[in-house]
């Protein structure tokens, strides 16, 4: 019995404190966002990994080469067959097209991945992402992953652990602004996963939404998810990070010059990279998806892009083929990180993956534009490595430091997102030993591309995002509070047990509108509105059986410090015409009541002294 007590008294400061603290409120909200996140993060990537294994290393007789952190299944490869991959990759794009035509047509002009999609969804679709396109979206990346198709996992698993976020908030009724941040909370945790870089994937996605801001209420429930995501995913998979890479350092600070010149030649492949995707998107396959429909424009996509694959020249690898176009490519990425990629190949497989890429995701199939852009990135610096190491190889001593620094520049450039991608590399090479170079060629990469982004629905700014279009009104009733405008004073509560004849009594010989409930116990546990038992009052024969518990509905309150636009969220998603003023530390002592009329009256008021001084200023 003992026991039970305590827990019960640990659960009410449990419930108090969800109540009453915020930063209390979304670190558990994080840590449920966070846990579906990772648990979606770890089906996702064994589906990709065993499709891989079955299409191209078994049916195709294609092993690409995997990176140390990844690679969960292992066997002989079968026979050779390259027409396996253009066979899959036909086959996928016209399942999606069908699929999302049929089921989901709204996202056929969504954006340029999962991850446009998500900011879409956060500037102007009030943070809503239906589970059917998260599910669908995410199984046919699935498939155009494992076929062989130019993508990545990052942008779908954006997408599908942001609807996760919203879902949740839906569950949790919460508001437009909450929702939000629920939708970011849940890409972080997306991102943290996928990558095995918990901080990078949480300052990713909540600076990824703008050019020249970030989300910074979404700071601490995106952090919290990503953990969280990230323990999970680990727990399943390892805490090994992508790429099996010796430690980088930095020492010489002549390399820097080496580092500038990295960061033009990220600028101009990203510059190459954005301009080919754009141009076969909208002036290949948008005209084709006119004349001959969706399913069929995309199942071209997947035609051409499964040509190219097995089209590229394959090498031999310890007696097997290898694709180099094919699926992600961080395997590659890993190779030319260890020396065993020359400078040739390195430029050839730039032009094959920027076009490759640009091909999939173009006509619309199902992926990321995330890995890619990394793959690009890295082989971008690569060159600038290599190069520079052969002329001056006093001073490049390591030109694999500068595949990791050109997959941060790249991609910085290109998303307009200068911490997260440098924050992930410093998590994959477990160290902050390239902190410095890292941080010159990304800011010159983003100063560089500052005109262009990969990200269509990318916002230069919260002043120009749909979301923040109500923040004028806000701003206006978060400088007023409760405790200035409430009625202080005594307050009818009524009891649970109350019979219907004695509340008609009560109200009959009382101004109040809205009545708090209290149980026995003194927990106050709902609120009965006149609006709801005026229908019942004048049933006589329910007098002695109806009681108070049967017809009150949901608690709210709020607190004397709490601003009016949070008071007018509750009067919103209530309709009540009063709401119970409760004390800071106990939210079941009772201390006045606040009006609903009283609110939008001071924010009338408000509004006219605006109006009033700006007519002055005239």
């Amino acid at each position: 019995m003992q026991m039970l007590t305590r827990f019960l008294n640990y659960w009410k400061d449990f419930v108090k404190s969800y109540r009453t603290v915020t930063s209390f409120r979304w670190l558990i909200i994080g840590v449920l966002v966070g846990t579906m996140s990772g648990l979606v993060a770890v089906a996702f990537f064994w589906l990709v990994e065993i499709g891989k294994f079955i299409i191209q290393h078994n049916l195709a007789g294609i092993v690409s080469p995997e990176p140390a952190g990844e690679g969960i299944f292992h066997g002989p490869a079968g026979q050779f067959r390259p027409w396996v991959i253009p066979v899959f990759t036909t086959a996928t794009g016209l399942l999606t097209g069908w699929l999302v035509s049929r089921f989901i047509p709204e996202t056929m002009n969504g954006g340029t991945d999962g991850t446009d999609a998500t900011i879409n969804a956060f500037h102007n679709q009030g943070g809503i992402i239906k589970p059917r396109v998260a599910i669908i979206r995410g199984l046919c990346s699935v498939l155009t992953i494992a076929s062989g198709g130019s993508a990545g996992r990052e942008g779908p698993i954006t997408q599908m652990c942001a609807a996760v976020g919203s879902w949740l908030a839906k569950i949790f009724q919460l508001s437009a602004k909450e929702r939000r941040l629920l939708l970011l909370a849940g890409a972080a945790g997306g991102l943290g996963a996928i990558f095995r870089a918990p901080l990078g994937g949480a300052l990713t996605a909540v600076e990824v939404i703008y050019r020249e801001d970030f989300e910074a209420e979404a700071i601490l429930p995106s952090v919290m998810s990503s953990v969280v995501s990230y323990s999970i995913f680990t727990f399943f998979y390892g805490t090994d990070p992508i790429f099996g890479i010796p430690p980088f350092s930095f020492h010489d600070p002549r390399e820097l010059i080496f580092y500038g010149l990295l960061a033009f030649v990220c600028a101009a492949s990203g510059w190459m990279y954005i301009k080919t995707f754009y141009f076969i998107k909208y002036h290949i396959f948008m005209p084709l998806r006119e004349k001959i429909g969706l399913m069929l424009s995309m199942g071209l996509g997947g035609l051409s892009m499964g040509i190219i694959g097995i089209l590229y020249p394959h090498a031999a690898m310890d007696g097997v083929l290898t694709g180099g176009l094919l699926s992600g490519g961080y395997g590659w990425l890993e190779l030319a990180i260890l020396s065993q990629m020359p400078a040739l190949g390195m430029c050839y497989i730039i032009v094959g993956k920027t076009l490759a890429t640009s091909v999939t995701i173009g006509s619309g199939m199902s992926g990321g534009m995330f890995a890619p852009a990394l793959f690009v990135g890295g082989m971008s610096g690569g060159l600038v490595g290599k190069v520079g190491h052969h002329f001056f190889p006093d001073i490049v001593t390591q030109p694999g430091a500068y595949i990791l620094v050109g997959m941060a520049a790249f991609f910085a450039g290109v998303a307009n997102a200068p911490i997260g991608p440098l924050i992930m590399v410093t998590e994959l090479t477990q160290g902050y030993g390239l902190l410095a170079p890292l941080m010159l060629a990304s800011a010159i990469c983003i100063v560089l591309g500052r005109k262009s982004s990969l990200y269509e629905h990318q916002v230069e700014n919260k002043f120009d995002s749909p979301a923040h279009a109500e923040d004028a009104t806000i701003n206006i009733l978060e400088q007023m509070h409760v405790s200035d405008f409430y009625n202080p004073g005594e307050v009818i509560v009524l009891e649970e047990g109350t019979t219907l004849k004695a509340l008609t009594d009560i109200i009959a010989n009382s101004s109040q509108l809205d009545y708090p409930v209290k149980r026995a116990d003194g927990w106050y546990s709902g609120v009965i509105s006149i609006n709801n038992v005026r229908n019942w009052m004048f049933e006589e024969g329910l007098h002695e059986l109806v009681v108070v518990r049967d017809l009150m509905t949901r608690s709210v309150y709020v607190r004397p410090d709490y601003d009016l636009y949070q008071a007018l969220l509750r009067f919103v998603s209530t309709d009540y015409s009063q709401i119970p003023v409760v004390e800071q530390e106990d939210t079941s002592a009772i201390i006045g009541l606040i009006n609903r009329a009283d609110v939008f009256q001071a924010y009338a008021e408000a509004i006219a002294e605006m109006k009033s001084d700006s007519e002055d200023e005239v």
